[in-house]
């Protein structure tokens, strides 16, 4: 059963304090996101997994220093990834990373419990938020 976009269940919830303006944090995030989180179009696991589109996501919403959505699928999984920023305790900001997806089927089961189930998701999602507050406090 396909699983629309706007109703994709909820996997987990990452964040980290970065001692950084929003401004500073949400441009971190858009380099992150456009030099490390997409695929090029000759990458092999785009190719085994089928991502759609290739790049793995695509970015389908923003609000600027607030959100930025990502949303993707491939053979086994429909899923998005939303970033949020929020003002923090002082001059820091919030970025929360909230993971959404489907895993339909037998496949996506297996699938689920490699990726999600080993922790392999987590320990990457962790990274991209470790490596975004890296990134803003180096421009800051």
């Amino acid at each position: 059963m396909l699983v629309p976009d706007d109703e994709l269940p909820f996997v987990d919830l990452h964040s980290v304090t970065v001692a950084a303006p929003r401004e500073a944090v949400w441009a971190a995030l858009q380099d992150q996101v456009a030099t490390s989180l997409l695929l090029s179009d000759r990458h092999p696991l785009g190719r085994v997994l089928a991502t759609v589109p290739r790049a793995g996501f695509a970015v389908s919403g923003t609000v600027p220093t607030e959100r930025l959505v990502l949303t993707g699928r491939h053979r086994f999984s429909r899923y998005r990834l939303t970033f949020e920023l929020a003002d923090g305790p002082g001059a820091t900001t919030e970025l929360r990373a909230v993971t959404d997806a489907a895993f339909p089927g037998v496949r996506g089961r297996v699938y689920r419990a490699l990726v999600i189930g080993s922790g392999a998701h987590s320990v990457a999602a962790a990274r991209i938020l470790r490596s975004v507050r890296r990134r803003a406090l180096a421009d800051g």
